[in-house]
């Protein structure tokens, strides 16, 4: 009777054993079929230089597509201090001086404002304000906009930055009209998207 009671509380550990193997087995499998279903965020890069002289002007914009909106993330050394004019402009060229970029990227044909707070019925889409330079010549600044994206062309997205350049202006933008007095172009770079 000993015998049979121990084999049977042997038998129903087994049982137990294998019904927690087969339930966090499958746990498991259902987790990692939410990790597949989640592809990896588009991201992008603009590395800027100086205009007139590359070396000047180092820094480096990151972009990350978010369920929330585009992420920008700029950090930029070796420029002026004080507060400077960023946009993003219509072309992805930094060719003549930063010109070859055009004007600042403004799809709805509105106002100069500040894309963060105005939104695109108020400010052109590449409105990015100011970025602060410190006297050390870094900056650095942040914004999530809700809208943009990394599309290439116009076709795949009206607010779609893929083709273009981010352009570091001489002066500040003071929000005025047409561009916002920002001055001339000292630092361009083109956004280039990773392939995955």
């Amino acid at each position: 009777m000993k015998f049979v009671f121990q084999r049977s509380r042997q038998t129903a550990i087994a049982l137990v054993f294998c019904l927690l193997t087969f339930l966090y087995g499958c746990g498991d499998t259902q987790g990692g079929d939410r990790v597949s279903q989640n592809p990896t965020r588009p991201t992008a890069q603009a590395i800027l230089i100086g205009t007139e002289d590359p070396s000047k002007i180092l820094g480096e914009v990151n972009l990350v597509q978010t369920p929330e909106g585009l992420q920008i993330t700029a950090q930029v050394q070796q420029a002026p201090s004080g507060r400077h004019g960023f946009h993003i402009h219509e072309n992805g060229s930094c060719e003549e001086n930063g010109n070859a970029a055009g004007g600042h990227f403004n799809p709805n044909g509105v106002k100069h404002g500040f894309i963060v707070e105005d939104g695109f019925e108020a400010a052109h889409a590449g409105d990015l304000g100011n970025i602060e330079i410190a006297e050390d010549g870094r900056g650095s600044l942040s914004y999530t906009v809700s809208g943009l994206t990394l599309s290439e062309t116009q076709t795949e997205g009206q607010y779609g930055i893929g083709d273009r350049a981010f352009i570091l202006h001489a002066d500040p933008d003071d929000f005025g009209q047409p561009t916002g007095n920002a001055g001339g172009r000292i630092g361009c770079g083109t956004i280039q998207i990773s392939q995955s």
